[in-house]
């Protein structure tokens, strides 16, 4: 069964398809089905842009469709850049400059201080009408500089408490079993699967 992820950012489809390997979707993307989706992440909730993503998703594809909005909350900023993590640099920012303005913030903030977490918000929407959302968080702390050469977004500064790593610096096999997205996944995938059940002709 096909199931459409409604994003054009690659390292994140393959993520998707790693996480949901073993189920019974084909995973396909917006370039693959030379889909473009314009939908404004305004929202200060996660759950909104994903559903609002989720639903654009649907409308474009006519297929099962799951959107996230995932974000990471730092304790010395008062939780932020959370849902506007994507344009914490401004409009148009790109990974380099979210990351220069985050660790610009935490300058002179020592470790100790520096907790933080990713969160992310996963929503599918069935061709029927019907939802689903599942969250996942993964906690940790803001390095000092990045590294690491894999990964997207803030994973070259975010460090995970038991490995001692960045989520740049982990094996994909590992960050996919301790990520944000994973947990969200993992959280989904029955409620999902127990919707589909329901529908005539799912196998």
């Amino acid at each position: 069964m096909l199931l459409f992820v409604a994003t054009a950012n690659p390292g994140k489809l393959r993520e998707y398809a790693a996480l949901f390997e073993g189920s019974p979707f084909d995973l396909v993307g917006a370039r693959e089905l030379d889909i473009t989706l314009d939908v404004s992440e305004t929202d200060d909730s996660y759950r909104a842009n994903a559903r609002a993503k989720a639903l654009a998703g649907r409308e474009a594809s006519g297929l099962l469709t799951v959107a996230d909005d995932s974000g990471i909350e730092v304790d010395a900023l008062a939780g932020t850049p959370g849902p506007r993590s994507a344009r914490f640099a401004g409009p148009g920012a790109r990974d380099a400059d979210n990351l220069r303005r985050l660790l610009t913030e935490l300058e002179g903030i020592p470790p100790e201080r520096r907790a933080a977490r990713f969160r992310c918000l996963l929503v599918a929407a069935l061709p029927d009408g019907r939802e689903a959302w599942a969250e996942g968080v993964w906690e940790g702390r803001i390095a000092e500089r990045p590294a690491g050469d894999d990964g997207f977004g803030y994973d070259p500064v975010f460090i995970d408490p038991e490995l001692g790593l960045t989520a740049a610096q982990m094996p994909a096999e590992e960050k996919n079993r301790r990520s944000h997205r994973a947990r969200a996944a993992r959280a989904l995938l029955p409620r999902l699967l127990a919707l589909l059940a329901r529908s005539p002709g799912f196998r």
